[in-house]
């Protein structure tokens, strides 16, 4: 008897340890096509996001460094130059304020959009392709990140049905605002982190709840602890991704905390009893999770605001940035039901946040009522209306009109970083918060029986519909001198040095930045297309003023005509020289008005060398 087999209780974790080392001695080939198979829906799901991606951005292929967006190329070639600069930092070469434009000056990394996070990951690309293939590869990215992310939070925090959270995950990816900020807004569309920021959210407040009160043996009230195990993971990553999303976008990170700030309070107005449970822990993990962030974001956030060529406030004005009302109901000039006219609505291509379209606006009003009395979606309809009033502005226009109605941001503009955001930009909270209306109604509907299992998800398609994103127009863009794609501007400009392109950068014409952008930002520019403190009073600016020289230069570039040139006008061409510190200044065969502007650095300057496509003068 007792060399008898062992009883089926003791045989099982010999079984389970036999079974666990034979998948583990599996051949990894085999393990991963296992797993391919368990997560095949979600990995066709990803699949679908980065092809309705690369559709929308096709228009920049197959020649990124020739083709451009046609809506807004003049942040395009900003943002290149931000990604060339960023890239420096894998060759060692990098700070948060470069030298490398508005010498001598430089500019604050901290105080521009310059993704740098973006930037840095990407650098081996940007070094062996080139920045505009880095910025194709993120604008398409961007939107199938920010889709699949969402998706991911609906189906696996949500539970929803897959059906549901791909609805809810493309509306998210693809909606109008988002399709309208890919003209060149990099920071405004990399937003996969905040599904990744309301995950950690949510799992906080899990693991801060310590559940209902209970009876101990004795018969007295007990109430469990929180799980401070997973509080501190929580925590943790919440302050790793509060601080990667800084060095994305700081203005993403400000719209999310301030919906995520809308709906707490919401749901716990509607839950009083978990708010009492709660709030100790969630206030002490989000505690934690704001000083392990500012061990890291201290010093650059006090250099954003406070340090060399910092800015401490908003450059830009609430009222001209606001969202027209009617503009909700219309849709986008970028959706396939959308209308060039409606352009009027809003500031630029870049901006078509809020044009979700009426029938959008109807299912998802149906949905809301539909989805039941849930404090989710209570919490989403308070912040919807939140943020939507917000993105008015501080006076309500209708059709185009100012009606001298104060819009709710007047209560809180003026305030320290609000004004950083601009208003219509709060609309771009509602995606995410109308997805998640519609991906409970949805899952609702699949869950249930009868009529609304097919009705609902058809009128939700059909509400989306209109808004399908259309591709992004593109355009050919003017070659780089061979003086510079060839890298004969060495041959007069050391790296690190500066050079004077003719004419001179500006927020308007910021092209001699693709220069610099093609040679991987190796020597740095005057002026440019930037923000610091040269507005009145030391106030936010785009760019800065002009030299003497630089403006004389710029008006014969734009009208042609040839100024006389005196020995007051050479000494100040030598004191600008002097002062941006240049090495040489070159002047290209395409630039506007060329012999008028070859004649003028002639007399200010001497007799120019010819190299390559270019004419440059060593000063």
């Amino acid at each position: 008897m007792s060399s008898a087999a062992p009883t089926a209780p003791d045989a099982a974790p010999e079984q389970a340890f036999r079974l666990a080392d034979q998948v583990n001695r599996r051949p990894r080939a085999v393990r991963l096509l296992a797993a391919v198979r368990r997560h095949r829906l979600d990995l066709l799901a990803a699949l679908v996001c980065a092809v309705l991606a690369g559709w929308v951005t096709h228009g920049l292929w197959p020649d990124p460094a020739g083709r451009t967006l046609a809506l807004n190329p003049e942040d395009q070639a900003l943002y290149e130059w931000f990604l060339a600069v960023d890239a420096r930092a894998l060759l060692g070469d990098f700070g948060l304020l470069t030298d490398r434009l508005n010498a001598p000056d430089g500019v604050n990394l901290m105080a521009n959009t310059t993704v740098i996070a973006l930037g840095v990951v990407f650098a081996p690309v940007t070094l062996l392709l080139g920045a505009p293939v880095t910025f194709a590869l993120l604008a398409a990215a961007n939107l199938a990140g920010t889709a699949f992310a969402w998706y991911l939070l609906f189906h696996r925090t949500l539970r929803a049905r897959r059906l549901a959270a791909a609805l809810g995950g493309g509306l998210c990816g693809f909606g109008p605002g988002m399709i309208s900020q890919t003209n060149s807004h990099l920071h405004m569309t990399a937003q996969w982190l905040v599904p990744v920021i309301v995950w950690l959210v949510a799992r906080l407040l899990r693991a801060s709840d310590p559940g209902p009160t209970t009876l101990d043996g004795t018969g007295r009230d007990r109430l469990p602890g929180p799980d401070r195990r997973r509080m501190l993971t929580s925590a943790a990553g919440l302050a790793a991704a509060v601080t990667a999303q800084v060095f994305i976008g700081e203005e993403v990170l400000f719209l999310a905390a301030v919906t995520l700030l809308v709906m707490a309070i919401s749901y716990a107005l509607a839950d009083r009893e978990l708010a009492r449970r709660a709030l100790p822990g969630f206030a002490g993990g989000l505690a934690v999770a704001a000083g392990l962030a500012l061990l890291v974001l201290g010093y650059p956030l006090w250099f954003q605001f406070a340090g060399p060529q910092g800015v401490a406030d908003g450059m830009f004005t609430p009222a001209y940035f606001s969202a027209d009302l009617s503009s909700w109901w219309t849709i986008s000039p970028l959706s396939v039901a959308g209308s060039d006219q409606s352009a009027r609505l809003t500031t630029g291509p870049a901006e078509y946040n809020t044009f979700l379209g009426w029938p959008l606006l109807l299912v998802v009003a149906v949905c809301a009522i539909w989805a039941g009395r849930r404090r989710l979606v209570l919490a989403c309809v308070v912040a919807g209306l939140v943020m939507g009033a917000l993105s008015l502005g501080p006076e309500v226009v209708l059709g185009g009109t100012r009606t001298a109605l104060p819009g709710p941001y007047a209560l809180i503009g003026g305030l320290p970083v609000v004004d950083g955001a601009l208003p219509m930009r709060f609309a771009l909270a509602l995606l995410p918060i109308i997805a998640t209306l519609v991906v409970l109604a949805v899952d609702r509907a699949l869950r249930g029986t009868g009529r609304a299992r097919r009705l609902v998800p058809l009128a939700v398609g059909a509400a989306l519909l209109p808004i399908f994103p259309t591709p992004l127009p593109t355009a050919a863009r003017p070659a780089v001198p061979e003086f510079v794609s060839g890298g004969h501007w060495r041959q007069c400009v050391r790296p690190g040095g500066v050079l004077v392109p003719v004419p001179l950068p500006t927020p308007k014409e910021p092209w001699p930045m693709r220069w610099a952008t093609a040679a991987d930002a190796a020597f740095g520019l005057p002026e440019g297309f930037f923000i610091g403190p040269y507005g009145r009073g030391g106030t936010a600016a785009m760019g800065t003023f002009k030299q003497p020289t630089s403006a004389l230069l710029a008006d014969v570039a734009r009208r042609g005509d040839q100024p006389a040139i005196g020995d007051e006008q050479r000494r100040q061409a030598a004191r600008d020289a002097e002062f941006w510190g240049a090495s040489c200044i070159a002047l290209a065969d395409d630039a506007p008005h060329v012999e008028s502007l070859r004649a003028t650095l002639e007399q200010l300057y001497g007799p120019a060398t010819r190299i390559a496509d270019a004419w440059i003068w060593r000063v």
